[in-house]
């Protein structure tokens, strides 16, 4: 598994960063994805897409390290958890950086507590 070369590959950074929006544009079109805590859905798509996108536009930024594992950029401090995200599909997969690298690299699979994160930890809790 080889992480981004954030020098030289613009191109794959801006995929990366796009997935979690993209994933859930998806999963809003095909796999029914809408919270009743963002209002009555909206009957066009383009309509609903823009509510998703500023609920995803006001979460924390996901900053991507290695395939579809992220960290959050926010709050900017030690301690933030490491979410694998593939569409709505949401987990931790670590409860900080380090606890990542050990259980994706290390063999084993630990999960401490987690820092909650706005938005993404409700949609790891929505999937429990």
């Amino acid at each position: 598994m080889d992480g981004w070369d954030w020098r030289n590959d613009d191109a794959g950074i801006r995929r990366a960063l796009s997935h979690p929006l993209d994933g859930l544009l998806f999963d809003l079109e095909h796999n029914d994805l809408w919270w009743p805590e963002w209002g009555e859905r909206p009957a066009s798509a383009a309509e609903r897409a823009e509510v998703l996108t500023a609920i995803v536009g006001a979460a924390p930024r996901l900053i991507p390290l290695i395939a579809h594992r992220y960290i959050p950029e926010t709050p900017s401090e030690a301690g933030n958890p490491v979410l694998s995200v593939m569409q709505a599909d949401v987990i931790y997969y670590g409860a900080n950086l380090t606890e990542y690298f050990a259980n994706e690299f290390g063999g084993t699979y630990h999960l401490g507590s987690p820092r909650r994160i706005p938005f993404w930890s409700e949609l790891v809790e929505r999937n429990r």
